[in-house]
């Protein structure tokens, strides 16, 4: 008989608290514990803020709760930062209010930034005063920055993808018009750097294969994701970026940073990093150590400083793991959020397996 969307989600408020309580629960390997779920949710962005859980999802992959929630102790989701933010339908005023969200991410200063692509379908145009990026005040749950995105930086096509900090600058990628955008967080002009260079290209030769099944566009060819995961070295010095299906490079932020830096040489300046197969997202950890997941193999790896591997963890419920989060305690936080499986990439028909969920694991 089937379990009512209620029952489900009290379930998995049930599964909640062992966690907050610190006891792993039993059906899970040793460490990895079920944080949240949900049987109405695609979610491919969490970050976290003492009990605090935000959790995003693309309008694309037909999620049916708010584009920004937070979830509170009983496991259920709330509007964030309130209900007009996530009340955006055709046709309304998309600069203010969540068109659709990619990324979240937490600075150091208390505020939760969202990044809003701007295009309701996948593969679209930004809209009009659509695509921008959305600070929201922690404490106070308002949103006191909201940085647009014009038709220079956010073209047609773009998929302006994640974001990550250092000092007064913001870095954000492009998965849709490949390159990077750097963002000055004092005055809010943007500038779009390495576009189309090759460091930020979906290659053609390294598909996208999740549990040995080749993942498609809409448009029947090879999914291409081009620039899209990216990470701050911890002093500051490079930037980390790769298209998803990889490889990795690093260009110094103190180059991005400079305006007058002339694009020849940004360009003469990227180096090869790491190679690392289709990543779902990543986090860094204090220590330069990468934590990725790895989408064929259903697994959550930590590179270390030294170059060496290993997993923290491999289970056929990690199924395509999102845009982790690490918590200041060294806990991972990791969306399992079926993107493959949503119904844009199988001819309308959703194989998403509900429950939606997020997963816990500490990793250090």
């Amino acid at each position: 008989m089937p379990i009512p969307a209620l029952s489900r989600l009290r379930i998995a408020a049930a599964v909640m608290a062992p966690l907050i309580l610190g006891q792993p629960v039993a059906a899970a390997p040793p460490s990895l514990a079920v944080a949240v779920q949900n049987p109405d949710a695609v979610w491919n962005a969490v970050a976290v803020d003492g009990a605090r859980v935000f959790l995003a999802g693309p309008r694309w992959t037909g999620t049916k709760l708010p584009p920004l929630v937070v979830v509170d102790g009983a496991g259920t989701p709330h509007s964030y930062p309130d209900a007009a933010w996530n009340a955006w339908a055709p046709g309304a005023d998309p600069s203010r209010a969540f068109v659709n969200i990619n990324a979240i991410h937490r600075d150091e200063a208390g505020g939760l930034w969202v990044v809003d692509t701007g295009a309701p379908d996948f593969g679209g145009n930004p809209l009009p005063a659509g695509a921008k990026v959305v600070r929201i005040d922690l404490k106070t749950a308002r949103v006191d920055r909201i940085i647009p995105l014009g038709p220079e930086i956010a073209r047609p096509g773009s998929y302006v993808d994640d974001i990550r900090f250092h000092g007064d600058h913001a870095y954000l990628t492009d998965a849709g018009q490949p390159g990077l955008i750097v963002l000055d967080l004092i005055t809010g002009a943007a500038r779009r750097v390495l576009d189309r260079h090759p460091s930020t290209l979906a290659p053609a030769d390294r598909p996208v294969v999740v549990e040995g099944e080749m993942v498609m566009a809409p448009d029947g060819r090879p999914l291409a994701v081009h620039a899209d995961p990216l990470e701050v070295s911890p002093d500051g010095e490079w930037l980390y970026y790769a298209p998803l299906e990889g490889p990795w490079s690093r260009v110094p932020t103190r180059l991005l940073d400079d305006p007058a830096a002339p694009a020849a040489t940004l360009a003469a300046a990227v180096q090869p990093w790491i190679d690392l197969p289709p990543v779902g997202g990543t986090a860094m950890g204090p220590d330069g150590s990468l934590y990725y997941t790895d989408l064929a193999a259903n697994a959550v790896r930590r590179r270390a400083p030294d170059g060496g591997v290993t997993t923290l963890a491999q289970d056929k419920r990690l199924h395509w793991v999102d845009a982790p989060y690490l918590a200041a305690d060294g806990t991972l936080w990791l969306p399992a959020a079926q993107m493959d499986r949503v119904a844009l990439f199988h001819h309308g028909v959703s194989r998403v397996r509900p429950p939606m969920t997020v997963f816990t694991l500490y990793a250090r």
